[in-house]
């Protein structure tokens, strides 16, 4: 008995494979691997980075840095804010180099003292996230304390669908200042919609280490929160930084150096927010040096150099779904 099911499971494997082959698909390869980036096919024991630009669509200056990178290949991915004033040029930017990797930074928040923006849904359908100027709230605690996960679902889609709208398929998504992992109930959401589209999300495999260190940072963490994220059927990273900030250029290149060099194998997304250097940034934001520096960072030949020798793969979003769908057939 045992011999016929042993041979009848053979036969129906080999069935399978066949009919796969005759429709030009592959058979299915389970995701396997101590970390992302060996479930992907990636070589065990390898840092695999992706360089991400923040801040696309903000300023002029933003813009400017982000597609000079881009263009130079010095970065792998970039993100836009769809509430922002000049997304729309970045985006028009992004559909004449259709190649780039380029999501969506979902905004929830409208952080600067003078330099404001709303949200993109109609206000009268997201009043929780108005503060009493009718600008988004400036901090993630205020946001958290006013707006209900309906409202957010309701301004993440509308951004999604601006951009759609303009042309553009998002090729991932994530979020500014961390807004969708400021509540359980907004990562729920934020995790559905992305489903939902076929985006995916800057979502974290959480690890014992990256709950531990994203508590002490303040975030809520529970059991709920890591339930919805393990649950979340799209690639996550295995680890998630910013670029640290630096009192010179030269002290905030090594402390770079210092963050990769320090991480553990696997996928891991560094972002940061390179602008070029006017009088309008300085008016906009005091962290406008580090963002200028950070737009000078990764042209460095130094820079270049060592990540040649600490043996770093790039790679970005659109490489990340292509493998993961080969490995899945979706």
């Amino acid at each position: 008995m045992r011999t016929a099911l042993l041979l009848l499971t053979i036969g129906l494997t080999l069935a399978a494979i066949t009919q796969c082959q005759k429709n030009g698909t592959k058979s299915p390869v389970s995701l396997t691997g101590a970390t992302w980036a060996e479930k992907l096919g990636y070589p065990a024991n390898t840092k695999v980075l992706i360089l991400h630009a923040d801040d696309m669509g903000m300023c002029p200056e933003a813009n400017a840095a982000g597609t000079a990178l881009l263009a130079g290949d010095h970065i792998q991915s970039a993100a836009v804010m769809m509430p922002c004033p000049s997304a729309a040029d970045f985006l028009a930017w992004y559909k004449q180099h259709p190649d780039e990797d380029i999501g969506l930074h979902l905004t929830l928040t409208a952080e600067w003292k003078n330099y404001r923006w709303g949200p993109v849904a109609h206000k009268d359908s997201v009043p929780g996230l108005l503060d009493p100027d009718g600008y988004l709230w400036r901090d993630v605690p205020d946001v958290a304390n006013h707006a209900s996960a309906k409202e957010v679902e309701t301004e993440i889609r509308a951004q999604i669908e601006k951009a759609k709208a303009m042309g553009v398929h998002p090729g991932h998504m994530d979020t500014h200042m961390g807004t969708l992992y400021g509540r359980p109930d907004y990562t729920a959401a934020y995790l559905k919609v992305a489903a939902e589209y076929g985006i995916p999300a800057m979502a974290i495999e959480f690890t014992e280490s990256v709950v531990t260190r994203f508590r002490a940072q303040g975030y809520p963490i529970n059991e709920d929160m890591i339930k919805y994220v393990g649950d979340y059927p799209l690639p996550k990273l295995d680890d998630f930084r910013g670029a640290p900030d630096g009192d010179s250029y030269a002290d905030k290149k090594q402390k770079f150096m210092d963050l990769v060099h320090a991480l553990s194998p696997g996928i891991t997304e560094i972002i940061f927010h390179p602008s070029v250097e006017t009088d309008n940034l300085k008016s906009i934001t005091n962290s406008w040096q580090q963002r200028v520096w950070e737009a000078q960072m990764f042209t460095d030949p130094d820079m270049k150099q060592f990540f040649r020798d600490e043996g770093v793969l790039f790679t970005n979003w659109k490489e990340i779904m292509k493998r993961f769908r080969e490995r899945t057939n979706s």
